[in-house]
């Protein structure tokens, strides 16, 4: 009999696996090491969610499978307490003298890494600040990228990635609950996006207990809000939060999410302060039909492109392409936004364990926007849809 006990969080074994595939490739592209500077990335191989500033922070494996994690002097005992690597090396400050470029051109030395590694970038990205020189200038070597392999294995997720982003979607639903109950005329978005958000973080805390951890400078609590997609201002995908008084009569595009160890959902809906005027429901009708559409069409093994090519199909057929203003979704996980997306400019297929937001939208200036937004994953037959919240217009028509 096997005993298996549920966790939440990703296990020691499935970094090492994680590294191994990475170490699988850069032997195969004959390089002899390689060095991530991205904080997500660096997250993703070594299990370490730190605050990126202008201090520089990599994670170094050689071809012998050596991992490494080079920090700032600040970040040395969260790095030894937190890192699933060998060895964590690690310099006094930025910019001070030697500078952590030159350091770490020694450390990659010590490692054997002399002529040809990949990376993910040519030195630190000059972030908060920063200014140093490129990794092949410093260090003598020839630089190889290796972006596109980390972001093609950070796209098919695993079954405890899986997991995650199923207790993800858990509270991000509950936060919605809650912002729908309390979304009345004559609240401001702020009072009711915290009210709701600071509850159901309680809630979640309360539930998972003290094991929990976010580790996601994206979303750092359960949270759903509007930020500012209220009324006419809800024609604009990415508002800005600006404490608008809610009215009778507004459409209302929310969002809603929650960070697991890292994993993120997303949940969106439109809502309607009072009865839909005949207008309004036209187009909620359509964004409806828009995001069935959608779902239907994601499946394993076709281009992205076709999924994003189907709806642009369906806006041009009924008159709504003034009324377009973005991609039908993208992946999710460690970052709100991964790759690939689905967008006719995007030719990645889908493969099972991708994980999209769906979100077809249309928009009219002077009345406001309209999008659903649900988190779904590829199977080896088809797509499961992980958020469960109400999509349907009566269930998101509050009272006045």
């Amino acid at each position: 009999m096997t005993l298996t006990f549920t966790q939440l969080k990703i296990s020691d074994a499935e970094y090492k696996q994680r590294c191994d595939k990475l170490l699988s490739h850069i032997q195969t592209e004959g390089v002899e090491g390689v060095v991530l500077f991205d904080g997500d990335y660096i997250k993703y191989y070594t299990g370490f969610a730190f605050i990126p500033t202008e201090r520089p922070i990599a994670f170094v494996m050689n071809a012998q499978g050596e991992r490494r994690l080079f920090v700032p002097r600040l970040e040395l005992e969260h790095a030894q307490a937190n890192a699933i690597v060998d060895a964590v090396n690690h310099y006094q400050e930025y910019p001070d003298n030697p500078h952590p470029m030159n350091v770490l051109a020694k450390m990659l030395d010590e490692m054997g890494i002399r002529q040809t590694i990949g990376a993910d970038n040519d030195g630190y990205p000059w972030i908060f600040g920063y200014r140093g020189p490129a990794l092949a200038e410093v260090a003598g070597v020839n630089v190889k990228s290796v972006r596109i392999f980390v972001e093609n294995q950070m796209a098919i997720k695993s079954e405890a990635e899986i997991n995650l982003m199923r207790e993800s979607v858990k509270w991000g639903h509950l936060a919605h609950v809650l912002l729908q109950r309390y979304t009345v005329v004559g609240a401001t978005e702020t009072e009711v996006s915290q009210r709701a958000s600071n509850e159901a973080t309680r809630a979640m805390l309360d539930t998972i207990g003290p094991i929990h951890r976010g580790q996601n400078q994206f979303v750092d609590r359960a949270m759903a809000d509007y930020r500012g997609q209220i009324g006419r201002n809800a024609a604009i995908p990415h508002a800005l939060a600006a404490n608008i008084t809610f009215q009778p009569g507004d459409v209302l595009v929310t969002g809603a999410s929650a960070p697991v160890w890292g994993y993120v959902s997303e949940l969106e809906r439109t809502m309607i302060m009072g009865p839909p005027t005949d207008e309004q429901k036209y187009f909620f009708d359509h964004m409806l039909a828009l995001q069935d559409l959608a779902l239907a069409e994601i499946e394993p093994g076709k281009p992205c492109s076709a999924v994003d090519r189907s709806i642009r199909d369906y806006f041009a057929k009924h008159d709504l392409t003034p009324y377009w203003k973005h991609h039908t979704g993208h992946t999710i996980g460690l970052r709100y936004h991964e790759g690939p997306f689905l967008d006719i400019g995007d030719d990645t297929i889908i493969q099972p364990g991708m994980i999209f937001t769906v979100e077809p939208g249309l928009y009219k200036d002077g009345l406001g926007g309209f999008r659903h937004s649900d988190t779904a994953v590829v199977t080896e037959d088809g797509l499961e849809v992980l958020t469960y919240y109400p999509r349907d217009l009566e269930s998101l028509t509050l009272p006045i």
